[in-house]
């Protein structure tokens, strides 16, 4: 599976949750990595929902979400936020606008809540940088 998110963005969510503490590049490839899976399978829950209601098209509440937020506030690109909602669901799929944003916005809480982990990983293991071994064990513990 390409990773078809872009790793800046990831590392920008990974700093602001990082404070002291450096991010190697290897944890911003695998949270990247960790994001897209999770992203493909919210997609494919999503996609049950709509053909259950007899739809083709994923909308934001087929991702639970009822109030959908400004794309100016995401740090997550919303093109390859598509890409990721199309990996596993069958091209017949459309994919509204709104379920892109809203997609954006879960997997960029998704991203915050593994960074943050990430961090106090690092710093229990009183290391300065946090790395992807960081956020592998996260998923290790918590999934």
């Amino acid at each position: 599976m390409n990773v078809e998110l872009p790793f800046a963005p990831v590392d920008t969510i990974i700093r602001r949750n990082a404070g002291e503490l450096r991010v190697s590049a290897d944890a911003s490839k695998e949270l990247a990595r960790r994001i897209q899976r999770h992203g493909a399978t919210l997609a494919e829950d999503a996609a049950e929902r709509a053909t259950a209601d007899g739809r083709k098209t994923l909308m934001a509440s087929d991702f639970g979400v009822e109030t959908v937020i400004d794309t100016d506030t995401l740090e997550l690109p919303v093109a390859p936020v598509d890409r990721i909602a199309r990996i596993e669901i069958d091209e017949r799929y459309r994919v509204s606008m709104n379920a892109r944003v809203a997609l954006a916005d879960i997997l960029e809480d998704y991203a915050d809540n593994v960074a943050r982990a990430a961090a106090t990983l690092a710093r229990h293991a009183d290391r300065r940088t946090i790395t992807a071994d960081d956020i592998e064990t996260y998923f290790a513990l918590f999934e």
